[in-house]
């Protein structure tokens, strides 16, 4: 099931946003993102766990990437192993993708849950408000730790033609920057003191007005043409 986020009545939306949501999540941990991304025109739409069930996962994904109804550019939004996601979409070559947002990309190997569900969101986020939202529900206890990752989304690469954002938290123990900017096809934008859930931290602003840029640059163009510079 997928749930919407429209831009605002009588604005003419500027491209869509499918979230495809990490390992334990729901569609409500993405509410205040799906928000304000909407609110600056793009149309977001966004996917449960992927990784609950990938092949419905897949399926849902390239049914929106290839809606006429859904306003271009179309890019997915892959947290945590919702980025392998983005990524296996691209090697798959889905019709109607033109970028991937890729954030707390995800380090492969058999984690254990040995911290227990306090911890865990602590490894989340440091945002108290999001840490609400965890714990009302909108992750399950343990998954971050303990759900292996789909053979089909190892070693996933994609298109490396694709504009592609990497968003990652230099605070990251679940997936420690260091480790995982190997695995980033292109740059990454680092964010300082962010956790896993870098999109939902306490700098969740700067990462949506950082997502926002790369969104009206890519709407000029793949080749993602500079509208903004510091001058010295």
């Amino acid at each position: 099931m997928t749930t919407a986020y429209d831009e605002p009545s009588g604005i003419a939306a500027r491209g869509t946003l499918l979230v495809a949501a990490g390992r334990g999540e729901t569609e409500a941990a993405y509410e205040r993102f799906g928000r304000r991304i909407s609110a600056d025109g793009y149309r977001v739409r966004v996917l449960p766990d992927v990784t609950a069930d990938l092949a419905a996962s897949f399926t849902s994904a390239e049914k929106l990437l290839v809606d006429d109804s859904s306003p271009g550019p179309k890019v997915v939004v892959g947290p945590d192993t919702g980025a392998l996601f983005a990524l296996a979409l691209a090697a798959r070559h889905a019709p109607g993708l033109d970028a991937l947002i890729l954030a707390g990309l995800p380090l492969v190997g058999g984690a254990v849950n040995l911290l227990g569900w306090e911890a865990e969101v602590e490894a989340r986020t440091a945002c108290p408000n999001h840490q609400r939202v965890l714990g009302g529900g909108a992750a399950t206890p343990g998954a971050l730790f303990s759900s292996p990752i789909p053979t089909e989304l190892i070693g996933a690469r994609g298109d490396l033609a694709l504009p592609t954002l990497g968003l990652h938290g230099d605070a990251d123990t679940v997936s420690p920057l260091a480790e995982a900017r190997a695995h980033y096809p292109g740059a990454v934008v680092a964010i300082a003191g962010g956790r896993h859930d870098v999109l939902n931290d306490v700098t969740h602003r700067t990462v949506a007005a950082t997502i926002v840029l790369f969104l009206e640059r890519l709407r000029l163009g793949a080749g993602l043409p500079t509208i903004a510079q510091v001058l010295r």
